[in-house]
């Protein structure tokens, strides 16, 4: 069960320490004005994964987006179980080439979307993107699930469930802000 639904015991444990971190204020998040968003950017360790996809499936939904990762190599592609567990929720994530934060250009109107409070952390400490507005991407799911943990090389079922999770947090995303959408 905890494999499946949290990746691992420490993902359990990070999930539970998010709530009061987000709770008290104590996750860098920096909300953005809303009608000020023009595009939506993902981040994670590896933008292999989770970054890799939420990209995918906002893209998809015809948002301006981007992603990139914190600590990664550019070029890299997907992960192969990411490959197939979006393939089996409709998407396609095979032509994914991860970006490191290095090479990532800020653009005005960036909305950071991070998938653990730590990321959100190295963002605000970064003088390049502490200016950015940053969110916590689990925080659009239902029930709101601040900490996404990392499913590479875990669990298939517990990447499944991760990229599922994503899918829906970024369709209310996409819904919020239309103003990274193009008419």
């Amino acid at each position: 069960m905890i494999n499946a639904r949290f990746g691992t015991f420490r993902g359990l444990v990070r999930l539970a320490l998010s709530y009061p971190q987000l709770a008290l204020g104590q996750s860098a998040t920096l909300r953005p004005d809303p009608a000020e968003v023009r595009r939506l950017v993902f981040v994670c360790q590896g933008n292999i994964c989770r970054s890799a996809f939420a990209d995918v499936v906002a893209s998809k939904a015809g948002a301006r987006t981007a992603s990139f990762g914190l600590s990664t190599t550019t070029g890299r592609p997907a992960h192969d179980p990411a490959i197939a567990a979006a393939q089996a929720l409709g998407h396609d994530l095979s032509a994914h080439k991860a970006l490191d934060r290095t090479d990532y250009q800020p653009q005005p109107g960036d909305l950071l979307l991070a998938m653990e409070v730590r990321q959100l952390h190295r963002l605000a400490a970064d003088p390049r993107l502490s200016h950015l507005p940053r969110q916590l991407l689990g925080t659009w799911t239902q029930p709101i699930m601040p900490h996404l943990h990392d499913p590479y090389g875990l669990d298939d079922r517990y990447m499944a469930y991760c990229l599922l999770r994503i899918e829906q947090a970024v369709t209310a995303l996409v819904r919020t802000y239309p103003g990274a959408t193009p008419s």
